[in-house]
């Protein structure tokens, strides 16, 4: 696939699935947002995880503020992106630390220590699709694409999401894109397998 018919099959998929996204009522966000963290949290990746990357939810996407807090009441280290110079750094957080709000809506941590991306265990990893295989679109920006290639090898990346975000075909994917190892929703785990490597698989 060439790069501008790629861009174009990502942005329309991208399109359909935010559609989808924005559509759910709020009472309904909340509801699917809980069981998501609710999940999430019972996973073994997760009760031995030292310092976790995850991120502060904006518009329709699944709401990470009480996710946060849960993870830094365990005792957890917490961190949380900020863009500085083009790119993505992990910066440490603790509920109440101050935000500031990105130019496309997000908020990032005002002030912070700023964490080697290797020193991370686990990074929850936002995204608008995701296949059964791992495949992830995100927003356009490539941050997290770049990012990931600077932590630890072996580290999981966890991508939490609505069921209507797993689209069941395989996703138009380049080169440069990585995608994710576990997609966590409001009704399953799926523990994603590479395309040709076998089966993903997944608990309810």
């Amino acid at each position: 696939m060439r790069a501008s018919e790629l861009k174009r099959a990502k942005r329309d998929i991208r399109r359909s699935v935010l559609a989808a996204r924005d559509a759910l009522g709020e009472a309904e966000r909340v509801a699917r947002s809980t069981a998501i963290h609710e999940r999430f949290l019972t996973l073994p990746e997760v009760r031995d995880a030292g310092v976790v990357m995850g991120f502060w939810s904006f518009g329709s996407e699944v709401a990470t503020p009480p996710l946060l807090e849960a993870l830094h009441a365990r005792g957890v280290r917490v961190c949380l992106p900020r863009i500085e110079d083009g790119d993505l750094v992990a910066v440490a957080y603790e509920p109440d630390d101050p935000l500031r709000e990105t130019t496309f809506g997000a908020r990032e941590p005002a002030v912070g220590t700023i964490l080697a991306p290797e020193m991370l265990d686990r990074v929850v990893t936002p995204g608008v699709a995701f296949d059964r295989f791992g495949h992830r679109i995100g927003y356009g920006g490539g941050f997290y694409d770049r990012f990931l290639r600077r932590t630890r090898r072996g580290a999981p990346r966890i991508a939490i999401a609505f069921d209507l975000q797993v689209i069941p075909q395989e996703l138009p994917v380049g080169s440069f894109d990585l995608g994710v190892d576990v997609i966590v929703t409001e009704t399953e785990t799926i523990r994603c397998a590479p395309s040709g490597n076998g089966p993903p698989t997944s608990q309810t």
